[in-house]
């Protein structure tokens, strides 16, 4: 609660102040487990404002919609990178975003919650590493650590990379093997790592809620959406799908900070990060690059350098 409580004040004294038009937070959802992302305009409603295990969103993909205000942003690790890389891509000002930085312990997956416990909850409460969940006539409680979203699992950056103001104490960042199941992906013969892809894809709905999601998908016009040249049909054909997902894992090759957003917001609980994870692996061994922690490099991809690798001659 004491973040919580920094963050109001931050935010109240922002708006009160004028130094900012728009604070991007979090506020109590309609459900338990759940948190909603919130647009503060007016300093007498920053107590809407909360922080728990369920402020899962990506908050820095309304930036880019937010053009030409001065806007304040609640930002994990994960968001706080997506600023740096949005300010290095030149799609926003790094001076007209304020960044309140919040250490993050990892967000709670509220699907596996559900499951795990199998009762409807009504109310779910936080305490010593420990979450609590009650029904009308049930409780339960849960280690935190076991409902980690894989990517806050796999996460080395717990804390903002840059930040205005840091709500609250950092946290020991993590020493976790970031791309295991990557390697474990690798292993695998061609024949069964082509099968795992067909499968994973073959659920998908085409209604790029996964690209809704992203804070890097701020195109204008997605390549699935042009006519001139007409790339891919919209259908659902096998061959159409997987073109998909394939081109967009390209586009976000040296620019994913695998926050996670795609998958969580996927309501087929499709695994996306199995892709761009491979892709962020082969950056970081080829180029020595991780997307957002260094606001003066740009993305390998998008330079050129003699020293570039150039094994495919």
């Amino acid at each position: 609660m004491e973040v919580e409580a920094k963050i109001r004040e931050k935010a109240k004294e922002l708006l009160e102040s004028k130094a900012v038009d728009v604070v991007i937070g979090f506020e109590k959802g309609t459900l338990p487990l759940r948190s909603t992302p919130a647009f503060i305009r007016d300093s007498s409603e920053t107590d809407r404002l909360v922080w728990n295990s369920f402020c899962e969103n990506n908050l820095a993909t309304y930036l880019n919609k937010l053009k030409g205000q001065k806007v304040a942003i609640v930002a994990k690790g994960c968001d706080s990178r997506s600023v740096v890389a949005l300010a290095v891509e030149r799609q926003i000002k790094r001076e007209d975003v304020f960044v309140i930085g919040v250490p993050c312990r990892g967000m709670l997956d509220r699907r596996r919650i559900e499951e795990a416990v199998g009762f409807e909850i009504l109310s779910a409460l936080e305490s010593d590493g420990k979450l609590v969940v009650k029904s009308v006539d049930s409780e339960r409680t849960l280690d935190r650590e076991d409902f980690l979203f894989p990517s806050c699992r796999s996460c080395r950056h717990r804390n903002p990379v840059i930040y205005d103001f840091l709500a609250g104490e950092k946290v020991e960042e993590s020493e976790v093997d970031e791309f295991e199941l990557v390697r474990e992906f690798e292993s695998k013969p061609p024949e069964e790592r082509w099968e795992y892809f067909k499968k994973a894809f073959e659920d998908c709905l085409r209604c790029y809620a996964c690209r809704e999601a992203c804070p890097f998908c701020y195109c204008e016009e997605c390549f699935v959406d042009s006519s001139r040249p007409k790339w891919i049909e919209k259908g659902l054909d096998e061959t159409d799908v997987q073109i998909w997902h394939i081109v967009r894992a390209y586009h976000h090759a040296g620019r994913c900070v695998d926050c996670g957003a795609c998958e969580r917001a996927c309501p087929m609980g499709i695994d996306l990060r199995f892709l761009t994870q491979k892709l962020n692996k082969d950056v970081k061994e080829l180029f020595g690059f991780e997307t957002g922690l260094d606001p003066s490099v740009q993305p390998p991809l998008s330079t050129f350098s003699l020293q570039d690798p150039d094994d495919f001659k």
